[in-house]
């Protein structure tokens, strides 16, 4: 199921962006030079369709992924705008940085951004964690939205 998110009830959360600095967490925009190590990443710990995803939005200008980095590593994304319009995903977190609010940190980047480029809703496809979306940013399920845009999605090339 689909969720949405009013954009005009998102802001900044200044203890969230100071846990981050706290933990040593910087949270930006992915640059183009990074592309192939992103995606590997991607690819490597949440699967190919998230790494497809994840390079349309490193081809878009600006990029509209987001990075979450610790001592220059990468332990984290979020994307939008990559499925389709006004759609926020995909994002991971790597598994040893869970729970500290970064997902929370990475999803924020991503809508505040959606809210910047004029949108005042965004769609969280197929949602997993809804709990998780409605506590952070209050996204509420979107009756009839499944099997919504995945709907005949290739699963293989055969």
């Amino acid at each position: 199921m689909d969720y949405l998110v009013n954009l005009s009830l998102v802001t900044p959360v200044p203890d969230l962006d100071a846990r981050m600095t706290t933990a040593g967490v910087t949270i930006r925009r992915a640059l183009a030079p990074e592309l192939e190590l992103v995606i590997g990443w991607i690819r490597e710990k949440f699967g190919a369709g998230w790494a497809s995803e994840t390079t349309i939005a490193f081809a878009r200008q600006p990029p509209t992924c987001f990075l979450a980095t610790r001592a220059g590593k990468l332990i984290g994304f979020a994307c939008h705008e990559s499925i389709a319009r006004g759609f926020f995903g995909p994002t991971g977190v790597d598994e040893t940085a869970r729970g500290e609010g970064i997902g929370h940190a990475l999803l924020l980047a991503s809508l505040l951004d959606l809210k910047a480029m004029g949108y005042g809703y965004a769609i969280i496809g197929d949602v997993g964690p809804s709990a998780f979306y409605e506590r952070t940013v209050g996204a509420t399920p979107i009756p009839n939205s499944a099997p919504g845009v995945y709907a005949g999605l290739l699963t293989s090339a055969d």
